[in-house]
């Protein structure tokens, strides 16, 4: 395929795509002609193909093909109205992937819809990783606001550790010590650099909680304060499984520090300088 037939076919693709409910869509009926198919009711096989595929990935079909009425102008000022279906970047890529690719409009998509999915796939991946750091930044951030508000009430760094374990107990059933194993933390690391972001913003709740009430209900020792701690674990945890998350049962996440330094890095080559 030229070059000149690239760019051209570049510029029709992405002169039909649309926003539906704030998603990018194509309409089926502009991608039919696009893709060279002469008739609707042919079109429609392949996107009945591709509806399959979808289901089989588990994925929501009707997520990615939304059906709607499309109104065309047929002639002085007569208009008619046919069904349409909105399809995703998904759908597209589905669609292309069961065409033929001996006609240069679907090799082109197949590639087009493809690079797109990727791309797309990548910047949603980046914002959870994203995600993840900054929760565990406010977790951190959240912990010393509550350490520091022990440490006045006459509480060390021994006892606010022997407080978040029996708070860790309380959230997953498990002490800090056996979730450590349980995950393969290695020795020495934070247990909260390898939790999913859920339950790192379930601890964070818990502790906002306790250092709030540790002040409105002016608690002061050891115990009564870890009974606070464990009650408000306690609390969210029940919230958890009422949601279908059993907090000892999800996996454990990748170490947030290397996807820290990765985001740091794709940053740094993002603004054009070296890596440090």
């Amino acid at each position: 395929m030229k070059q000149d037939e690239i760019k051209q076919l570049l510029t029709q693709f992405e002169a039909i795509a649309c926003n539906y409910e704030g998603v990018e869509c194509w309409s089926a009926r502009d991608l039919q002609k696009l893709l060279d198919y002469a008739e609707w009711r042919n079109f429609c096989k392949n996107i009945e193909k591709a509806k399959e595929a979808c289901k089989n990935a588990n994925i929501d079909v009707l997520e990615h093909f939304v059906d709607v009425n499309k109104v065309f102008q047929v002639g002085n000022g007569a208009e008619m109205t046919v069904n349409d279906i909105l399809l995703t970047r998904y759908a597209c890529y589905l669609i292309a992937q069961n065409g033929d690719p001996r006609k240069p409009q679907i090799a082109f998509a197949q590639s087009y819809f493809a690079v797109q999915t990727r791309f797309a796939e990548a910047i949603e991946q980046r914002l959870l990783e994203y995600e993840r750091v900054t929760a565990r930044k406010k977790l951190q951030e959240t912990e010393k606001k509550l350490s520091g508000i022990l440490y006045e009430r006459g509480i060390d760094d021994k006892g606010f550790a022997i407080i978040r374990s029996k708070g860790d107990t309380a959230l997953f059933r498990l002490n800090t010590e056996q979730l450590k194993k349980e995950m393969n933390v290695p020795k020495g690391r934070p247990l909260a650099d390898f939790l999913p972001t859920v339950t790192i913003k379930a601890k964070d709740f818990a502790a906002a909680m306790t250092s709030e009430n540790v002040n409105v209900k002016n608690l002061s020792g050891e115990d009564s304060i870890a009974q606070e701690h464990v009650e408000n674990n306690s609390s969210v945890r029940r919230i958890m499984i009422e949601r279908g998350l059993v907090p000892e049962n999800l996996p454990p996440a990748e170490d947030v520090k290397k996807v820290e330094r990765r985001l740091h890095s794709e940053r740094k080559k993002l603004n054009g300088l070296p890596n440090a």
